[in-house]
């Protein structure tokens, strides 16, 4: 978002305003870019895990001991 779009009244903006807008577009920049990055390597690990999983022969894990109820 630019200046221009918020400065709509054609008032001058102060310089406190002109950084407040910088640093609002700065920050939604490097949220966006984060959340690429995440939804890559998302995506990445579950293609992973998949090819694993298809891979890998299903084992069932053997039945643990049932803890003993102690007698109060």
């Amino acid at each position: 978002m630019s200046a221009y779009r918020i400065n709509r009244q054609n008032k001058p903006l102060s310089k406190a305003e002109k950084a407040a807008i910088v640093t609002n577009e700065s920050a939604w920049t490097i949220i966006h870019n984060e959340e690429a990055a995440r939804e890559t390597k998302t995506e990445r690990l579950r293609k992973a895990r998949l090819a694993k999983e298809t891979s890998e022969p299903l084992v069932e894990k053997p039945a643990g001991k049932r803890p003993r109820k102690s007698r109060s």
